[in-house]
């Protein structure tokens, strides 16, 4: 099988690929983490119908959505970074059983405590997009390496925007349940068809696995640019977050959308998913402090315009769909430029990085998600549209600092 690929055999003690990644491999990986990072979010629309099978009470079915996100970030922390000493596609089979197994316990779950059980072990399990994003970089060279992390997370995130609007559907069709069930089958086979395809790296590990994991303060100590572009991509995530949190909300309140209206809605913020590969490849060519910058403005434009027209008419429903296609571009965007740069810093360390990364980031998303909903309930879509423009304000400031900061190739 390895002898498919020509890196297969290549142990990653230095990024020596200097051959073009075949097109179909990069298919599968945006494809693979697109698939996987949606399992996050499924329940997050279909709490209603999950809560009333379990028995979970409305206040308590939050739990959900916060135990897939620590599940999330302990998997980011103590298992990302093995991918920097365990050989890649067996730990991806490992955690993609894992994945499995508990998207099974979860569809038949008819109790609340096995059903946060198994939506912790969703978030563990879920980590396995954040090993295959590091390991497409391995497979290409450093002048590919911003297109190719472009277009595996322009998979990435059309899997996170997607997964409301699929579950919505499913789940008005066929029952909540079989969507942990469709995806249980889809993951296994994919999990399958990874074991097959990939070729294997192999790390040189020079770091026992408790090393590794106080090696993270090192890095995150000692590498300044790591620190800064996880505070802009969490800044911008907590909006983003905040957004998708309220706006059901106010959709289904001004507008009067149902469950399929409101998914129909969010299926048109897909379309901001095309900002990922079109930032890599502008960031292969030196323009990525200026399209970072320019992620930023738009974010905060968009909030602008959302707290500037608040009217319950069509066109007030038309400007927040433009707004929803802006923010997700501003967001997709500027992660895709984020980890270009972070896989610059480390070759080896590389695992670490992005999880460290991708973890200070998502937890920004969650302070989003829990500010949305004090906001809302609070002071309605204006205090939220108010905060949602802090954030990303917040990060401009930030980065108006970034040339006192040592430049990093590609900057």
């Amino acid at each position: 099988m390895d002898t498919k690929y020509p890196h297969s055999k290549q142990k990653q003690s230095t990024n020596q690929n200097q051959t073009t990644v075949p097109a179909w491999i990069i298919f599968l990986l945006a494809a693979s983490c697109g698939l996987i990072v949606a399992n996050l979010y499924y329940a997050q629309t279909v709490l209603g119908p999950i809560s009333s099978t379990t028995g979970l009470s409305s206040a308590a079915a939050g739990l959900i959505v916060t135990l897939t996100q620590i599940g999330y970030v302990i998997g980011l922390l103590f298992i990302v970074p093995l991918s920097d000493i365990i050989e890649n596609r067996r730990l991806m089979v490992l955690f993609l059983i894992v994945l499995v197994l508990a998207l099974i316990t979860a569809t038949f779950s008819t109790s609340a405590f096995l059903f946060l059980t198994a939506s912790l072990l969703i978030g563990i399990g879920s980590v396995v997009a954040q090993i295959l994003v590091p390991y497409a970089t391995y497979l290409t060279s450093e002048e590919q390496r911003g297109q190719v992390v472009g277009n595996v997370m322009s998979g990435l995130l059309l899997g996170i925007m997607l997964a409301r609007p699929v579950a919505s559907f499913i789940t008005s069709v066929f029952g909540w349940q079989a969507v942990f069930a469709f995806s249980a089958v889809v993951i296994a086979l994919l999990m399958l068809l990874l074991s097959r395809a990939l070729p294997a790296r192999r790390p040189d590990p020079n770091l026992t696995y408790g090393q590794l994991i106080l090696s993270l303060g090192t890095l995150l100590r000692t590498l300044p640019m790591l620190r800064r572009r996880a505070f802009y991509q969490a800044s911008l995530f907590g909006a983003f977050s905040l957004f998708w949190t309220t706006v059901p909300l106010r959709l289904a309140t001004d507008f009067g959308l149902s469950q399929q209206g409101i998914a129909w809605f969010a299926l048109a913020g897909v379309g901001g998913a095309i900002a990922a590969p079109i930032a890599g490849r502008w960031a292969d060519r030196g323009f990525t402090r200026v399209l970072t910058g320019a992620a930023m403005v738009i974010a905060a434009a968009s909030f602008g315009l959302a707290y500037l027209f608040q009217s319950h008419s069509t066109p007030a429903l038309i400007l927040l769909v433009v707004v929803a296609i802006t923010l997700d571009m501003a967001v997709s965007g500027n992660l895709v430029l984020g980890q270009r740069i972070i896989y610059s810093l480390g070759n080896e360390a590389r695992g670490r990085v992005n999880g460290l990364f991708m973890s200070i980031f998502f937890i920004g998303g969650a302070i989003g998600s829990s500010l949305g909903s004090w906001s809302y309930a609070h002071g309605g879509w204006s205090l939220t549209t108010l905060i949602g423009l802090i954030m990303p304000l917040l990060a401009l400031l930030y980065y108006l600092t970034e040339k006192k900061v040592t430049a990093v190739s590609g900057t």
